[in-house]
């Protein structure tokens, strides 16, 4: 145990040498270019042998350990779509970790405003699941609002059942629609005559189920916040289920070497005018990583067209694109050039 406690001394040493070393050097530092540093050195964990420890678990302990030394400027304020224990509100606390003041908002349109009016710094929302597509109201506010994209996280999706008992004697089942989609052919081939009810949350999902001696599909977290027991674990159809979710600020993240850059446009109608617009990528060797297209809702069959690349903006071969891209449309806004994180947790 002697050897043991030398090692926990020397991480508390080291822990409050690190706090010491960031005071000083945040003077020269922008809060994007300390996030930009942070998923740095997280991405740098794949190249450690880090046995027998988990890469997640030491990223969600360098993850806390980054949010403490933060909250020496003074508490984060993050607004997310809530309300508690919905699997925004754990995307936002695991990237902002626990010394983060998270400020729970009742929609999307809500966290927008939050950050545009600077009542938050950040603001995090869902974009995209693995299994139902784009978020697309997230999609909508991005076009015309004054906020960047300036970080991503995706989170792995697990839904469980759960009612206040434990027993499976119920006749309703309270979730989020989303939900109800992803876990489709388990709900059909288990549930065949249980009523399902839709809600705006599976937090509140998991409140109701709670007071009305109902079930409720939620996650793990909220069946300990609303002191509700598992029945089924793991029931979502697709065991590689995750979301994608946007960190939004008024910022805009320096360059790291690995980012992604995100657009959205829209162009004249005619003949091959997609063709022509994304051209300039292939030519300079810029490669897209994502394009849909929503309706711009301002005339019936307009479009916008999203799309995910490669890069940062201020790198040579994006920055030309997205000029000679400029050059086709009526419309063009980058939505935001940020660290690129592949990783699921």
């Amino acid at each position: 145990m002697k050897e043991l406690g030398q090692i926990d001394r020397q991480l508390a040493e080291l822990m409050s040498e690190r706090a010491k070393v960031f005071l000083r050097s945040v003077i020269e530092l922008s809060p994007d270019h300390i996030i930009s540093y942070e998923e740095d050195i997280l991405k740098q964990l794949e190249e450690i042998d880090l046995q027998p420890l988990d890469e997640q678990i030491v990223s969600r302990i360098l993850r806390e350990l980054f949010s403490a030394s933060r909250s020496l400027l003074g508490p984060e304020t993050v607004s997310y779509l809530g309300p508690e224990a919905s699997f925004t509100h754990q995307a936002a606390f695991r990237r902002f970790g626990p010394s983060a003041k998270l400020i729970p908002c009742d929609s999307i349109s809500a966290v927008f405003r939050s950050v545009i009016s600077e009542e938050s710094a950040y603001g995090v929302v869902p974009v995209e699941n693995s299994t139902e597509g784009a978020v697309t109201y997230t999609l909508d506010l991005l076009v015309n609002s004054d906020v960047q994209i300036s970080a991503e996280a995706n989170l792995r999706i697990s839904h469980c059942l759960m009612s206040a008992d434990g027993r499976e004697d119920f006749s309703v089942v309270y979730s989020h629609p989303q939900v109800f989609a992803q876990c489709r052919e388990w709900i059909s081939k288990n549930l065949p005559d249980v009523e399902l009810k839709e809600l705006k949350s599976t937090a509140e999902a998991a409140k109701r189920a709670r007071d009305d001696g109902a079930a409720a599909i939620a996650s793990r977290l909220a069946s300990e916040l609303y002191g509700l027991k598992i029945i089924r674990a793991g029931i979502e159809d697709n065991p590689d289920n995750s979301t994608r979710f946007l960190v939004l600020s008024k910022r805009n993240p320096p360059p790291t070497g690995d980012d992604k850059t995100s657009i959205c446009f829209a162009l004249r109608d005619r003949p091959g005018a997609l063709y022509d617009a994304l051209h300039p990528f292939k030519e300079k060797g810029t490669n897209l990583t994502m394009i849909q297209s929503r309706p711009s809702k301002v005339r019936n069959w307009d479009y916008v067209f999203f799309a995910d690349m490669e890069g940062h903006r201020c790198d040579k071969n994006v920055a030309d694109a997205l000029r000679e891209l400029q050059e086709s449309c009526i419309f063009l806004r980058i939505l935001g050039s940020y660290p690129r994180n592949d990783s699921v947790q």
